[in-house]
């Protein structure tokens, strides 16, 4: 797990298996995320497992931090979570990362002034 703080949100990047062992983690990860004050992003792309203890890490982000709680192309495993647990309704789900790296083409380099 890693925890950024960008302009205007923070964001977690979750992976591997998000389970009881990270418990100390994902309980700094969220004061971390309430002192910043900040809208969350949870991007949880790279998640292969979650048990209780990660969809209770995305309630407590839910309802202790401004804004809606934003996952970023959750897998099927997490989407079922948010499902029965009822928590999806309290998080918007996206597909896209906005923030994904551009690379710059041809059409991008600046025309020659000579």
């Amino acid at each position: 797990m890693h925890a950024l703080l960008e302009s205007g949100c923070t964001r977690l990047v979750l992976s591997g298996e998000i389970d009881l062992t990270l418990n100390a983690e994902l309980t700094e990860a969220v004061a971390d995320a309430e002192a910043a004050g900040l809208p969350v992003q949870v991007d949880a792309r790279h998640v292969t497992f979650m048990d209780s203890s990660g969809i209770a890490l995305l309630a407590r982000l839910a309802s202790r931090t401004p804004g809606r709680l934003t996952l970023i192309k959750p897998p099927d495993v997490v989407r079922f979570l948010l499902e029965v647990t009822r928590i999806g309704e309290m998080v918007d789900v996206v597909d896209t990362d906005e923030r994904a790296p551009v690379v710059p083409g041809p059409a991008a380099t600046p025309p020659d002034p000579a």
